[in-house]
């Protein structure tokens, strides 16, 4: 067997349980892994940063939050579609679509991820400013969210990559290269802080340089691939056909994230109303929520992946086996995890920033997004279900609803009766419910349409033999 071929999975075979539960555990220690970079900033500047400037650096880091995310979620997005179209002619076993899909997916990320590059280094004041960003972080905030910048291409290119390897069912590799990265990460901003008494820009360097790495691996592991998935840099060019199949899916999927990153701009600037304190304690929950959200986005992931693996094949019945499979997995997964969490809150917090009133303003988020965030699991799946049956736009419209119209409104309207953050942070759980629901009825008549037409092609078969 072939050093690539023992890390495939062929999703249209086997038991559900077992093939969801190993592709997944990999998946959701990649995406923990991945938000270990973040959270490790964090907790290196509240621990070990110099009390003058501790509060001011992890709030600088908090306030960049919801823009460095508004520069990466299109391209999470667009890798949703080439992990879709991907998945989908691997399960056809249509070598030559696959091999373009590959090379136009990586060359759009080369150069979409310098386009978002520039842009972030010369809009960065610019938006936090508007963002009303307060005086004492700002310059922080600043430097912090310009060296993220330089390495977008880097991530963007490691989610690719990795979108790349998964539909294969290699969840494997991915894991392993971010966890070197990661254990990089921690070490370069514990030197950078400890040694080279940096804080914010500190993190953002040794951060920069282990997504560097985490790149270079996942490229590395496609360049020495077998068969239709190995990438040759020589090829790659814009195969506008295989590229339109991609942003068809992908596209309204960064669309959406995007304008769900446009809400979440317009509420931390209601939390940057609170004061550093307020923000301090809001970055640290923010970055357990997305602990907690590593099974929502794995079985998001996990969905798509054998959603457009079993739709290549023809396994209509597996499709909508798998769907449910997931659906149970995320919602116990984060019920559990959202339990644990919110059982040691005050702990947990305090990790971030031991300061008192950085805890209690935590605490007001906490409360809220653990007892809920199982609604995020469900809403999350059965959108990645939709996208791998290759359905993006009706699913965009309903999450930007909910997500985005709904949360601005919030903001402006219910905020004001009440300046909390557990009342700020009510729109969460409120949103995920409406927007579970209505992509939860298209589902419904999707399912029917597809069994159907599975119903229909065996008749033809039958047919044709007798």
């Amino acid at each position: 067997m072939s050093n690539s071929k023992k890390y495939r999975m062929d999703m249209c075979h086997g038991s559900l349980f077992k093939q969801i539960f190993v592709f997944s555990l990999p998946l959701m220690g990649t995406n923990l892994m991945s938000l270990m970079f973040h959270a490790s900033d964090l907790i290196v500047l509240g621990q070990f940063a110099s009390k003058e400037v501790r509060t001011a650096a992890t709030a600088a880091v908090g306030a960049t939050s919801a823009l460095y995310i508004l520069f990466v979620i299109f391209f999470s997005g667009f890798s949703a579609g080439v992990n879709a179209i991907a998945a989908r002619y691997v399960g056809a076993k249509d070598d030559r679509k696959v091999a373009l899909t590959v090379h136009s997916s990586v060359a759009l990320g080369l150069y979409g991820g310098i386009v978002f590059m520039i842009l972030g280094i010369l809009l960065a004041r610019s938006a936090l400013r508007w963002m009303g960003t307060p005086d004492d972080v700002i310059d922080k905030a600043t430097i912090y969210l310009q060296i993220y910048s330089i390495g977008l291409p880097f991530a963007v290119l490691y989610m690719i990559g990795a979108a790349l390897l998964r539909a294969i069912g290699d969840t494997k590799r991915p894991l392993w290269y971010i966890t070197v990265a990661g254990i990089v990460n921690v070490l370069l901003n514990l030197f950078f802080v400890t040694v080279c008494k940096m804080d914010a820009a500190g993190v953002a360097i040794a951060t920069k340089i282990s997504t560097v790495l985490s790149a270079v691996l996942v490229l590395r592991a496609l360049c020495l691939s077998d068969g239709a998935m190995r990438l040759n840099f020589r090829k790659l060019h814009f195969h506008w056909e295989t590229l339109k199949e991609i942003l068809w899916i992908g596209v309204p999927a960064g669309f959406q994230g995007a304008l769900y990153t446009v809400s979440n701009i317009f509420i931390q600037s209601s939390v940057n109303s609170l004061g550093s304190a307020a923000m301090a304690g809001n970055a640290a929950v923010q970055n357990l929520e997305g602990l907690v959200n590593v099974p929502s986005n794995g079985y998001y992931q996990t969905a798509m992946s054998f959603a457009g693996q079993n739709l290549g094949g023809k396994k209509y019945k597996r499709v909508v086996r798998s769907a449910f499979v997931c659906l149970l997995y995320a919602v116990v997964s984060l019920m559990f995890s959202g339990g644990l969490v919110l059982l040691f809150g005050r702990q947990l917090v305090g990790l971030y920033n031991p300061d008192p009133t950085v805890v209690s303003w935590g605490m007001e988020r906490l409360t809220v997004m653990m007892s809920t965030y199982f609604l995020c699991g469900i809403s999350d799946t059965i959108a990645g279900v939709l996208r791998g049956l290759g359905y993006s736009i009706v699913p965009t419209f309903t999450t930007i609803m909910g997500t985005c119209v709904f949360r601005i409104i919030w903001v402006v309207a219910v905020f004001p009766q009440n300046k909390s953050l557990g009342n700020l942070v009510l729109s969460y759980p409120i949103s995920w419910t409406m927007i579970a629901a209505c992509n939860g009825l298209l589902l419904f008549f999707v399912f029917r349409k597809m069994l159907r037409q599975g119903r229909d092609e065996r008749h033809l078969r039958l047919t044709l033999q007798q």
